[in-house]
C-alpha cells in the first residue's frame, strides 16, 4: 500500500507540474455568423453557461482545438488511472475523507490554492499524513467537519500573477456556502460555512505581533485569521495525496512538526475547546510514537526548528499534558530528545 500511495503522490505532482489545455473544465464551440465560422469558449459558472469569444476560426485556431482535444483525452486517461489507485488505497485500509469535504478540496486545488502556497492543516492534513506515512490511525476522532487552509500573507518566491479566488470558488460549488460574519462588522470573514451544515472552511495566517484582526491575502482574494505558532507549522510544506475519487495533491506541513504543533495549541485551548484540545493531545500522541519507531531523527530535527522561537518556552505545558495523558509518547519523544526538560 506504501508502494501505491507513492505512485499516486507521484502521478498528483507529475499532473499539476504538466497541466494543460486539456485540464480546463470547458469547451470550445464552432458559431457560424453570415457564412463565416467562430470559435467560442464555453464553460459553466453559477450563473449559467457562459461563451466567451476566441476568434475567427483559422488553421492557427484549428491547432489549439486540436491540441485542447488530445489534453482532454490524456487528462481523462490520467484521471482513470488515479481513479484506479485510489480505489487500491481505500481497500487496502487507507483512510478517505467524506465526499463534501472532498469535492471542496478538490476545487481549491482546481483553482490553485495550493500552487498558491496553501497549506492545509487540522484533522484533514492529520488523515493525509498517515497514508503519507503507511499509518492507518484508528476512525476514533477523525471525524471533522472543518477544512483549515492556512498561508503566508505574501509568498517568498517569485511566482507568475496568479490568484485562487476563495470565496468565488466556494460559491461555484452550489453547496450553500456563505462568508461567516467576524466579530466586528468592520472586519471581514475569514470562514465560510454551509448553511443548514456544519461544513466549514477557515483560512489561517500566522500571526504577526500582536494583531488578532484579520489579515488580507490578496493572492487568496480573501482575509485571513491570524493564529501565533503557526508560522512555525507551515515554514517547509512537503506535498501530499488526499485518498479521494481520482485523488488530490495538497500541501500539508511535515509530520514532526505537526506533532510538536499540536503540543503547542493543546494547552492554548480555553477551557470551551477542551474536546479539541483532548484531540489534539491524541494525535501528537500517535504521531510521536510513529515518527520515533519509523523515523528518527525527525523530532530532533523539529525540535532544533522550535528552539530559537518563543514557542520553545510555550511547549512545557503541552508536553506536561502529555505526560499525564500519553506517558509511553512522552517517553518516545524523550528517548528522542534525551536532553530535553
Amino acid at each position: 500500500m506504501q508502494t501505491v500511495y507513492a505512485e499516486l503522490l507521484e502521478q498528483l505532482v507529475a499532473h499539476d507540474a504538466q497541466r494543460a489545455i486539456g485540464h480546463s473544465g470547458g469547451s470550445f464551440v464552432l458559431k457560424k455568423v453570415k457564412g463565416q465560422e467562430y470559435y467560442y469558449y464555453q464553460h459553466t459558472l453559477p450563473a449559467g453557461i457562459v461563451q466567451t469569444y476566441v476568434g475567427r476560426r483559422s488553421p492557427t485556431l484549428d491547432r489549439v482545438v486540436q491540441k485542447f482535444a488530445r489534453g482532454r483525452t490524456l487528462a481523462v486517461a490520467e484521471r482513470q488511472q488515479t481513479v484506479r489507485l485510489c480505489a487500491v488505497l481505500r481497500s487496502g485500509g487507507a483512510l478517505a475523507i467524506d465526499a463534501a469535504s472532498a469535492r471542496v478540496l478538490a476545487a481549491l486545488a482546481d483553482a490553485a490554492v495550493f500552487r498558491l502556497g496553501g497549506v492545509l492543516v487540522g484533522t484533514h492534513a492529520f488523515i493525509a499524513i498517515g497514508n503519507l506515512l503507511g499509518v492507518r490511525w484508528s476512525a476514533a476522532g477523525m471525524r471533522t467537519d472543518d477544512i483549515d487552509i492556512a498561508g503566508e500573507r505574501a509568498l517568498a518566491i517569485a511566482v507568475p500573477n496568479l490568484a485562487a479566488d476563495v470565496p468565488r470558488v466556494l460559491d461555484s460549488l452550489e453547496m450553500g456556502f456563505f462568508p461567516v460574519p467576524g466579530l466586528s462588522p468592520l472586519h471581514p470573514s475569514t470562514s465560510f460555512k454551509v448553511r443548514g451544515k456544519a461544513l466549514r472552511v477557515d483560512l489561517l495566517t500566522p500571526q504577526t505581533g500582536r494583531r488578532t484582526t484579520p489579515i488580507p491575502i490578496p493572492r487568496f482574494r480573501a482575509a485571513a485569521d491570524p493564529l501565533p505558532h503557526l508560522g512555525y507549522l507551515i515554514e517547509r510544506p512537503q506535498p501530499a495525496a488526499v485518498v479521494a475519487a481520482s485523488g488530490i495533491l495538497v500541501n500539508v506541513p511535515p509530520p514532526a512538526r505537526f506533532a510538536l504543533h499540536k503540543l503547542l495549541v493543546a494547552r492554548a485551548r480555553p477551557a470551551t475547546q477542551q474536546t479539541k484540545a483532548d484531540k489534539d493531545l491524541e494525535q501528537a500522541a500517535r504521531l510521536i510514537e510513529v515518527l520515533e519507531e519509523d523515523r528518527p531523527g525527525d523530532l530532533a530535527l523539529a525540535w532544533e526548528a522550535l528552539g530559537a522561537r518563543r514557542e520553545a518556552r510555550a511547549m512545557l505545558s503541552g508536553l506536561r499534558a502529555l505526560e499525564r495523558r500519553h506517558p509511553g509518547a512522552y517517553r518516545a519523544l524523550r528517548r528522542e530528545l534525551p536532553r530535553s526538560r
